[in-house]
């Protein structure tokens, strides 16, 4: 997991940049890189440092009457292929022409640098990311444009990827494209910028637009032009964040999960609002045609990744002894990578605190394929669920039932309340199910949600003893 940012603009985007990847560096910290150009200085500019972001901003200070831009884009890497070094960092440069950030993986990435050694590409680093700076070089040779040089550049692709693309002959120009990696477009007054998370572009925009697989964006200053995987221009909506600075600064914490740790009393009452009405779970909060289709499920299959696999395996246990439901965990990477036999009657449900897991959305796709597949021959009942924290993600807009967590940004690497949450949605969701289907009785029902509404303030009571805590810990 790593961090982009980019910005087109009137101004110098390198201090944006630089800010950006401060609040991203939670997807990164080994190494860090920004490249910028301008319509006076037209070459690329680049600098990169082991370490973390303050590193880079300390090396471009010492440079900074030379290094400046109205264009470019900024990486914060967590080394998968390379070790953290600065040849490794990015950006990738190729032949001065084409600066390339990259978050996620090339898989094929070894065959296309076999075949770009024989073309004559010279490589400098040991990652995955540099071939994909090699492939639209290679490809602008012969294409009419630069979004043509990606587009053909990205056929060439196998795996995971979100790209922030800049070019020495683009004038103030970006490119980005995205395939099972998150990367959105911030949206402000006569300037544009790109980055894997809202939370980076908050200080410059609220106004965003969501990247959908496939998509690449030509973005200037003034315009953005979005183009599916047909090569069709499209609209994507315009939507406004609700994340507020507050919830991404520390405040008086010493780091993001011990804020995080804070936070989840609220973030877990948050979750409870709206689930709840007369000591019943109110079906209706789940989608207007929840009951019918909880009522034909025979069985459950949780697919996840990391923390959220732990949580699927917690309801396992209360599915099956709770709701006398048989239900299956399973890791999304290796669901997506079999053939699995999907039987009718069956609910999925995707949990993934961002939406944008790439194995979980992967299986999600897959699983979905299979549906319609099935559909053709008979009328199947095979629902799908998201248990997820961010309502605008890939994974809510594919499932048929959307359950929003409502943690909140959650910055710190080991997850806190993003699994609570989930937690409390799955136990919200194993009761529902129960309720419909009649397999819980209703004073174990009201047992049920006493307990989770008391949830927020036993766990603040937990906190208060942290000192406590922190002597026994010690």
């Amino acid at each position: 997991m790593c961090g982009i940012v980019g910005g087109v603009a009137e101004r110098n985007v390198l201090p944006v940049l630089i800010a950006g990847l401060k609040k991203l560096e939670y997807r990164g910290y080994d190494s860090s890189g920004a490249v910028v150009r301008s319509l006076q200085q037209p070459t690329l500019q680049r600098v990169r440092t082991v370490g973390k972001v303050e590193a880079l901003e300390q090396k471009i200070q010492h440079h900074a009457q030379t290094i400046s831009g109205t264009v470019g884009i900024a990486h914060t890497r967590w080394a998968t292929h390379g070790e953290p070094a600065e040849c490794n960092a990015h950006p990738h440069i190729c032949n001065q022409q084409v600066a390339v950030v990259h978050n996620g993986i090339i898989e094929n990435y070894r065959q296309l640098k076999e075949k770009q050694l024989v073309a004559g590409y010279r490589f400098t680093s040991d990652t995955d990311t540099e071939v994909v700076a090699h492939e639209i070089h290679y490809q602008r040779q012969s294409a009419p444009s630069n979004y043509q040089a990606v587009k053909q550049a990205v056929t060439q692709f196998e795996g995971a990827y979100a790209i922030g693309v800049m070019m020495a002959d683009g004038e103030n120009e970006l490119i980005a494209a995205r395939n099972g990696s998150p990367l959105v477009i911030g949206i402000g007054i006569g300037e544009h910028f790109i980055a894997s998370d809202v939370t980076a572009l908050l200080p410059v925009t609220r106004r965003f637009i969501f990247l959908e697989d496939g998509d690449i964006a030509v973005i200037t200053k003034a315009h953005i032009t979005i183009y599916d995987d047909s090569g069709q221009i499209v609209t994507r909506p315009e939507k406004e964040s609700t994340v507020t600075l507050d919830t991404i600064e520390l405040g008086e914490h010493r780091h993001y999960m011990h804020k995080e740790i804070y936070e989840q009393p609220q973030a877990i009452y948050n979750t409870l609002q709206g689930r709840i009405r007369n000591q019943q779970i109110d079906l209706q909060s789940f989608g207007a045609n929840a009951a019918t289709l909880f009522e034909h499920i025979q069985a459950v299959q949780i697919i996840a990744c990391g923390t959220s696999y732990h949580a699927g395996l917690v309801a396992k246990y209360w599915f099956e002894d709770i709701a006398a439901l048989s239900c299956q965990v399973e890791v999304a990477s290796e669901y997506h990578y079999r053939n699995p036999v999907i039987q009718d009657r069956t609910l999925f449900i995707t949990l993934s605190q961002s939406g944008e897991t790439a194995d979980t959305l992967a299986a999600l796709n897959k699983v979905i394929a299979k549906r319609e597949l099935m559909r053709q021959t008979a009328p199947v009942c095979i629902p799908t669920v998201a248990i997820c924290n961010v309502a605008e993600s890939s994974i809510t807009r594919a499932c048929d039932m959307v359950c929003l967590t409502h943690a909140g940004p959650e910055i710190g690497v080991a997850s806190t309340k993003a699994f609570s949450t989930q937690l409390a949605m799955l136990a919200i969701l194993v009761t529902a199910i129960g309720q419909v289907q009649q397999t819980i009785d209703k004073p174990r029902i009201e047992t049920i949600i006493k307990g989770l509404e008391k949830l927020p303030k036993l766990i603040n009571k937990v906190l208060k003893h942290e000192d406590e805590i922190e002597k026994i810990a010690e």
